[in-house]
């Protein structure tokens, strides 16, 4: 047994658990909901289950290891973080080797589900490590680490649609923009919650970097979402299903963006906003799957 700030025995495998994230369901299906987009909207709404399994397994284990990294590089950060001092790594529930040989593990496991794919994808997936490796340390050099963390979000894009292609078109660009201005938009607004943090400890974030423009720069995120997705939606001809959940998509991304113009919006506020975005994700590949019949 190991003790955590949590509780006085907690099993090692339920801080494993917390290390990798899965109590929080939300930050995984995040990642999930683009592949998801890609794979249905590639195979016009018929992608083989045995693949949609795999991309499935696939974005839990990337994104597990993603966290495990970025807990690796922050364990000295993420204790002067009010919102993450208690992550395993952080308070110390966990050891540094434990940590690396649970991201390992959690590599091996993404590689493994590769191997399935065809070359293109596999390949695509062994160079989206770098972009996962390296997100943790852009906020240290780079003024707005959330877009690093867009381009890996995209490759889950790139990924599944050349899975069922065995190429790369101009749908799947436009789908890889759509996620890279989506992504922007929900993890500014999720990391608007730590500026203070941010700024007081030195590390860089796209809520810092816009600064009281934030809002409107996640309005423009958002607009560019909505402006790719409805040109996906006439390229790849879905019907009227999809028009009616990118337009209730929108209009949640304004009632969002309103909501960011009130400088008084509590903590809580960013994350209900950040889940929120889970939601309007599922909404869209709804209508993605729908929409292709």
């Amino acid at each position: 047994m190991l003790k955590t700030p949590e509780s006085n025995q907690e099993p090692l495998w339920l801080v494993i658990i917390r290390l990798l994230r899965w109590h929080k369901p939300e930050g995984r299906l995040i990642l999930m909901i683009p592949a998801l987009w890609a794979i249905f909207l590639a195979a016009a709404g018929k992608p083989p289950l045995a693949l949609v399994g795999v991309i499935i397994l696939g974005t839990l284990a990337t994104s597990a290891a993603g966290c495990v990294v970025n807990d690796l590089w922050d364990r000295d950060i993420d204790p002067q973080v009010e919102r993450t001092r208690e992550r395993p790594l952080a308070s110390r529930a966990l050891s540094l080797k434990v940590g690396i040989v649970v991201g390992i593990v959690a590599l091996a496991c993404a590689l493994v589900l590769a191997f399935y794919l065809n070359p293109l994808s596999f390949w695509l997936s062994v160079a989206a490590v770098p972009v996962i490796l390296f997100y943790p340390g852009a906020k240290r050099v780079f003024p707005v680490p959330q877009l690093v963390l867009s381009i890996a979000w995209g490759f889950a894009v790139l990924i599944s649609w050349s899975a069922v292609t065995q190429n790369i078109s101009t749908p799947t660009w436009l789908l890889w923009g759509a996620t890279v201005f989506w992504t922007l938009g929900f993890d500014t607004i999720y990391a608007m919650s730590d500026r203070q943090d941010d700024q007081r400890i030195g590390v860089n974030s796209s809520a810092l970097f816009f600064g009281k423009y934030a809002p409107i720069a996640i309005g423009i995120f958002f607009a560019g979402t909505i402006i790719l997705l409805a040109g996906e939606g006439i390229l790849v001809n879905l019907n009227g299903f999809f028009w009616i959940t990118l337009i209730t998509s929108a209009c949640s991304w304004v009632w969002q963006f309103m909501r960011l113009r009130n400088p008084e919006l509590p903590k809580p506020a960013y994350g209900e906003m950040f889940r929120q975005n889970v939601w309007i994700g599922f909404l869209i590949l709804a209508g993605i799957i729908v929409g292709s019949f």
